[in-house]
């Protein structure tokens, strides 16, 4: 009788051990730098502040009222300042040796988000960023692009962020040119083609508004030669994203191309369902080139949550963190035992998450032409020098755009990243090779 994918995943945990463990040794120490040390700092301050956190969560909600990096520093220092009965004095003490008042702290803070952004950050537009991707493509790392910009309120707005969209897949399929095998790979927000996704009295008129938008970067992306993948953002636009972006690659203008792909958010506790309706949508929709899965552990838990308590509802996220990890790796196997008309992403710098997902692959017999793992620039980039140098295919996620919007981008990133109960925390704290790799 043959083994069933549990089985099979039963007998990986020594080979998951080697692989992590390979992997762990390749990543280099951290440099005594400037901006390592500011960044490692910032990260130990929101993994053991909650009024830190806090404050950095309100910032990503007042963003959109900065209209300059000097507005964002502001409201930063602002924000974090009102922490006053946070421990954000006593954790100055311990990082300079002295105690500081709380807005001198929030100031060195604020400093520290805006110095990680600007490492984050690959340029303002594609042509600025192009320096950065192609000195990715010739080490060997392929990249996607994420324009950065979410939420348009007009649809001049949406119309900008369209063409923004169009200029960066011509900038860098022209760029590519030099690079034959590495490829062109854009991501995009169908929140930012419409400003009446978000609104539930017209959800319809929020579709119809970005289908022209959408089928004209898809054309594009086709007569380029580029993939082009949809983002998922929250939970409440999940459906209308999935069913706009099914319905324009089922039709015949698009069956041999682009290639494309969405994003699968495994915190939600209905994505086994979803995977399987992409998957089946996958199997019954004839296309020249795999569909892409990108599988992410998702970043907006606080405000799924928050939303969930205002409204009386079960929170439509996993609770508990191990809950995440163990459908992080269901999900994964069954990406991977569909990998053929799926194209699978794993998009984590979880060392287990990663680990599991190349030993089920090689035991699968899954290779690079099916199976990608990807690494947020600025946070994972460790990690992706790791998996490079094993010969696995790595992707970089590079946002681009000018730096109020990328340090809104950023707060969030780190707060997915750096929670108490997150891969990166634990790593922070300490935590052996052995114990990373650990079941979950």
């Amino acid at each position: 009788m043959a083994a069933t994918t549990q089985e099979r995943m039963d007998d990986l945990e020594g080979p998951i051990m080697r692989i992590g463990t390979d992997l762990a040794t390749r990543m280099p120490r951290p440099r005594a730098v400037s901006t390592a040390r500011v960044e490692r700092r910032m990260q130990e301050l929101m993994m053991s502040d909650p009024a830190l956190r806090a404050a950095l969560f309100r910032f990503v909600d007042v963003r959109p009222a900065c209209a300059t990096p000097a507005d964002v520093t502001r409201h930063l220092h602002e924000l974090l300042a009102e922490a006053e009965d946070s421990r954000l004095a006593g954790r100055a003490a311990t990082i300079t040796g002295r105690k500081l008042a709380s807005r001198p702290v929030a100031a060195i803070a604020a400093t520290g988000v805006k110095q990680m952004a600007q490492r984050f950050i690959v340029g303002a537009d594609a042509k600025d960023s192009l320096p950065t991707i192609t000195g990715l493509w010739k080490n060997g790392v392929d990249a996607t692009v994420d324009l950065l910009g979410e939420a348009t309120v007009s649809e001049a707005e949406a119309d900008r962020y369209m063409q923004r969209c169009e200029d960066a897949l011509r900038t860098l399929a022209q760029a590519a040119k030099q690079y034959p095998n590495r490829d062109v790979n854009l991501s995009v927000k169908v929140s930012a083609l419409t400003p009446l996704l978000r609104n539930p009295m017209a959800p319809e008129r929020g579709i119809e508004g970005a289908r022209p938008r959408l089928r004209h970067l898809l054309t594009v992306a086709r007569d380029v030669g580029a993939h082009l993948h949809v983002d998922m953002e929250s939970f409440d636009t999940r459906e209308a994203i999935t069913r706009l972006t099914l319905d324009l690659l089922s039709q015949p203008e698009f069956a041999n191309g682009p290639s494309a792909g969405i994003v699968l958010q495994a915190y939600l506790v209905d994505s086994p369902e979803y995977l399987d309706e992409l998957i089946a949508w996958a199997k019954a929709t004839p296309r020249k080139h795999p569909f892409t899965i990108r599988l992410v552990k998702g970043a907006y838990w606080d405000h799924e949550v928050v939303q969930a308590a205002q409204n009386g509802w079960a929170p439509p996220v996993f609770t508990d963190r191990r809950e995440c990890d163990r459908n992080f790796e269901k999900l994964t196997k069954v990406l991977i035992d569909n990998a053929g008309p799926i194209r699978v992403a794993i998009a984590s710098h979880n060392l287990r998450s990663i680990s599991a997902a190349a030993a089920y692959a090689d035991s699968r017999s899954v290779g690079n032409d099916l199976l990608e793992f990807q690494i947020l620039r600025g946070l994972g980039d460790d990690t992706q020098a790791a998996i490079a140098a094993t010969g696995r295919r790595v992707r970089c996620y590079c946002p681009v755009g000018d730096l109020v919007a990328g340090m809104a981008y950023l707060v969030r990133r780190l707060l997915e990243n750096t929670a108490n109960d997150s891969f990166l925390a634990a790593a922070a704290s300490g935590t052996t090779t052995a114990q990373l790799l650990e079941a979950p």
